[in-house]
């Protein structure tokens, strides 16, 4: 992370880091292994919390107080720098100051802490750690790499800005990476200073850098550009004429992917705000976001005009999939962080099954809005091929059967029914033995 001063002494955040993986060994066999993280941004702790799960280990270093006694019997303690590696029985993510804490007793032996003695680690910025697990599957790795190349999952660029405040942004399924924040200082307008139009030109040359430094044009496929009032059309008349005189054939070829609207402010989450109007979802429906937004309408208009073909919940959803009938599998990410290895595997194995039959996937992010509704329907749904309109009288009939096997007893049947039961115990029987 890079901060810039200009003449004024304004202040330029420039953000080029990115989660670093600093070694990895997984087995191919079983997929046993451990990864070594570097978190750089506050969105890679996001990524974080998503990697981690109960039972894991976890090894970083952490400071925790020493008390040492002399042999006069005085006392001491000091704070120290140590690595410690825990087991872990408890992930906690804080939204608002993007920290992750994780909690749970010592696993590995240590010269200042006894083995099971229970202790909370933060994993900070800039501080590596380890990850160890049982089993590395395919949505862990998948969220590795995102989280290492998020230029790769972004397909939109958002640039929101008001006053002297402006933030240069790529949002990928799962979060929005915050690439450069621009803070300036536009004194007011007077009469007969320039002072003001001098100041804006600064401003919006400090942005037009960002773009051509944070933006892969050959990778994002369109660029929101927010403000309050008419700046934003203030500013796309500057970079237009800017690329022109410059001869930046990169923007000069991209103005296309400019698509101008409204944002409140120049903060971070007006972005969401863009993201929500109608008229701008129309022109960036080729993006993953919206796709996403687009297949959770589509599954909850289906789930009005033909249930049929739209079912959530894992039991119906499983049995969709067992038919070869799912176009579209809709998950959040919130139901791989299940503390039970089976209860995830089992969601896991969905996601590989749909995928390898030629079903479409979407991972949502319940940092994203449209992630939180599906949340609210089991947090797993599926758009089919074709209806099933018997799914649910098959279930109900197979429940039937399976409630009618267990509980019923010889008491309950008729006379003629005991011997038939019997007669087919002893052929039963007789076949075993070879007559």
């Amino acid at each position: 992370r890079l901060i810039d001063r200009d003449d004024n002494n304004n202040i330029i955040h420039h953000n080029n880091a990115t989660m670093k993986l600093i070694k990895k060994s997984i087995s191919a066999k079983d997929g046993s292994g451990s990864v070594t993280l570097l978190p750089q941004s506050p969105e890679d702790l996001w990524h974080t919390y998503n990697l981690l799960q109960t039972s894991d280990h976890v090894r970083c270093t952490t400071l925790r107080k020493v008390t040492k006694e002399s042999s006069t019997g005085s006392v001491t303690s000091n704070k120290v720098r140590m690595n410690l590696t825990i087991e872990v029985t408890k992930v906690e993510f804080d939204k608002e100051s993007l920290q992750v804490r994780i909690s749970g007793p010592n696993s590995a032996e240590s010269q200042h802490v006894r083995m099971g003695a229970f202790h909370t680690l933060t994993l900070e910025l800039d501080r590596q750690f380890t990850i160890e697990k049982e089993c590395w599957d395919a949505i862990f790795l998948d969220r590795i790499e995102e989280a290492c190349n998020p230029e790769v999952g972004a397909d939109v660029a958002c640039i929101v800005m008001s006053g002297g405040l402006a933030h240069v942004c790529l949002v990928t399924g799962s979060v929005t990476v915050t690439k450069a924040r621009i803070d300036m200082n536009i004194p007011k307008k007077r009469t007969g200073s320039s002072g003001h139009s001098k100041a804006i030109i600064k401003f919006y040359d400090a942005i037009y850098r960002a773009i051509l430094n944070h933006i892969p044009f050959d990778k994002i496929k369109c660029v929101l550009v927010g403000s309050p009032g008419f700046q934003r059309d203030d500013f796309f008349k500057y970079l237009v004429a800017e690329s022109v005189r410059r001869d930046d054939r990169v923007l000069i070829k991209s103005k296309e992917k400019f698509v101008l609207c409204h944002a409140s402010s120049g903060h971070k989450h007006s972005i969401e705000e863009m993201f929500s109007d109608p008229n701008i979802a129309s022109r960036v429906t080729e993006t993953k976001l919206v796709k996403e937004v687009e297949a959770l309408n589509r599954f909850m208009r289906l789930l009005d005009t033909h249930p049929d073909k739209a079912y959530y919940g894992f039991g119906h959803v499983q049995k969709a999939n067992e038919e070869l009938a799912i176009d579209t599998l809709l998950i959040t990410d919130e139901l791989f962080l299940s503390s039970d290895v089976v209860t995830r595997k089992k969601y896991v194995v969905l996601v590989e099954s749909v995928r390898e039959r030629g079903g479409n996937v979407y991972v949502f992010s319940t940092m994203h809005v449209s992630g939180q509704q599906l949340q609210q329907v089991s947090g797993v749904a599926a758009i089919l091929r074709y209806p099933l309109p018997d799914l649910d009288e098959l279930e109900d009939i197979a429940a039937n059967h399976e409630a009618h096997v267990e509980y019923e007893s010889d008491d309950e049947l008729t006379e003629e029914e005991k011997r038939q039961k019997e007669e087919a115990r002893m052929r039963e029987e007789m076949k075993d033995m070879g007559f």
